[in-house]
């Protein structure tokens, strides 16, 4: 009866074990060009470079360095120039660009790979104009960008960077903050917000507060994450602010922390918290809509969606459903991904998209970490199931009309078992790019690609 069992248990090991497949099909994968938005997509690849693509999966550009993430900036931001981009510039040598601590400079390269601006431990470099300008240096140690940055109107750049230090009250001697720096063209700090210095204006219970003071370090750290703020966006002009409420002035700043599980939204003037969604929330029940805003865990990417897109004023956000919180919390025998949209006046959600929702089972659409989800003027949405480096457009009904998976793949620690290198393809964020925001010229395809596999006919004819 032993042996019996044990067999069993080899048997569903090993199930388990073979639960996936080996290879994956990679590029465009499914695409209705009538139903689709269509445009360029921006990204970084475990090949260490950045891809500018095509519907078709076709790459248009490439740029050497990587982003953490790759920002392509809006001509509008850069005198009209097309094709600019935000990257990682150097990382001390075996640093991932995931590794803030590792980032020594930042820059914007044009089209051609040039450097435009760059901010560093060495100062900063201007080229706009016919002389280099250098002035004020980045912090003792470089830049430490991590997760987001931002180009401003004003011309500054809002950067989300490390700073290690002691936090008085905390267990651990040394803490990985989350700071905030504007940064003139110049180099110079305009602008400056350090996390630990609003710990009580975050939504924590004085329990919680307690466990995160006591937070422990973890993987063999030297000094604890606590937060671990992984996005950075700012408001922009908005239907909330012209309504009269100046928590939403386009100047604020939107930001989420994976490891506490809260959406804040900082007052630029006074940098204090003025909104606030989280960190406690009701357990997961009904997935009817509206309702309110229910247990998010390790969120990525929230944003604002911006004029003229639809759902405009509301806030959308990946939830990822990891594991996270103060208590730690998880999402249950089914893990799986959702996407949010949430009226930041009522606390309510709108719309949701979880795999549910293309007729899939819900565990096929899944990323414990990483990922981004972007609004489309059609009203489609970008996602980005960064632990798969699969993005996709999804309907507002939930029919996918646009997939494709990365199929630059590299050696990774994340995702090995005590810190041995991987293959993965894992893409941190994914951004769409209109193709008036690339050269006039840039090359475009956009021939149908019909969908292969068992549930073509739900997904592509019967869901119409």
């Amino acid at each position: 009866m032993m042996r019996t069992a044990m067999a069993c248990a080899a048997v569903g090991a090993a199930a388990s074990a073979a639960a996936a497949p080996s290879v994956y099909p990679t590029g465009v994968t499914r695409y209705e060009p009538d139903r689709a938005w269509n445009g360029y997509v921006v990204f970084s690849g475990q090949d260490k470079k950045t891809h500018l693509i095509d519907m078709n999966g076709n790459e248009v550009r490439q740029w050497p360095q990587e982003g953490f993430p790759p920002v392509l900036l809006d001509p509008a931001l850069t005198g009209g120039k097309r094709g600019n981009v935000l990257l990682q510039l150097s990382n001390a040598p075996g640093a991932a660009a995931g590794n803030g601590l590792g980032n020594k400079a930042i820059g914007e390269l044009d089209w051609n790979g040039h450097v435009v601006w760059q901010w560093g431990e060495g100062g900063a470099q201007e080229a706009y104009a016919s002389a280099t300008v250098q002035s004020g240096a980045a912090p003792a140690g470089g830049v430490k960008q991590h997760h987001d940055w931002r180009r401003l109107p004003n011309g500054n750049t809002l950067v989300l960077a490390n700073q290690v230090h002691a936090v008085p009250g905390f267990k651990a001697a040394q803490v990985l903050d989350d700071v905030i720096y504007e940064v003139t063209p110049k180099g110079d700090v305009a602008w400056k917000w350090v996390a630990s210095d609003h710990l009580e204006e975050f939504g924590f219970s004085p329990e919680a507060l307690k466990q995160v003071r006591a937070a422990p370090l973890r993987n063999g750290a030297k000094a604890v994450d606590y937060l671990h703020i992984n996005n950075m966006s700012v408001l922009g002009p908005n239907k909330r602010y012209d309504a009269g409420d100046t928590r939403f002035h386009p100047d604020n700043v939107l930001i989420d922390s994976r490891e506490a599980n809260f959406i804040v939204i900082i007052d630029k003037t006074t940098g204090k918290v003025v909104w606030n969604l989280g960190p406690d929330y009701p357990a997961i029940g009904a997935t009817d809509v509206p309702r309110p805003v229910d247990q998010i865990i390790g969120p990525h990417d929230v944003h604002l969606i911006p004029k003229g897109l639809p759902g405009a004023g509301n806030i959308l956000v990946f939830d990822n459903q990891g594991e996270a919180g103060y208590p730690r919390v998880s999402p249950g025998l089914f893990p799986h991904s959702r996407v949010l949209e949430i009226d930041p006046v009522t606390k309510q959600i709108v719309w949701q998209y979880t795999a549910a929702n293309s007729g899939q089972t819900l565990w096929s659409f899944y990323s414990a970490f990483i990922s981004s989800a972007r609004r489309l003027p059609n009203g489609n949405t970008l996602v980005d199931e960064g632990m798969n480096g699969r993005f996709f457009q999804v309907t507002p009904q939930g029919d996918i009309v646009w997939e494709y998976v990365s199929p630059y793949y590299g050696n990774s620690a994340v995702g090995g078992a005590g810190g041995k290198p991987v293959r993965t393809n894992w893409v941190y964020r994914a951004q769409p790019v209109p193709y008036d925001w690339a050269p006039e010229g840039t090359p475009r395809s956009e021939r149908a690609v019909a969908a292969r596999g068992a549930d073509d006919s739900i997904n592509v004819a019967d869901r119409r």
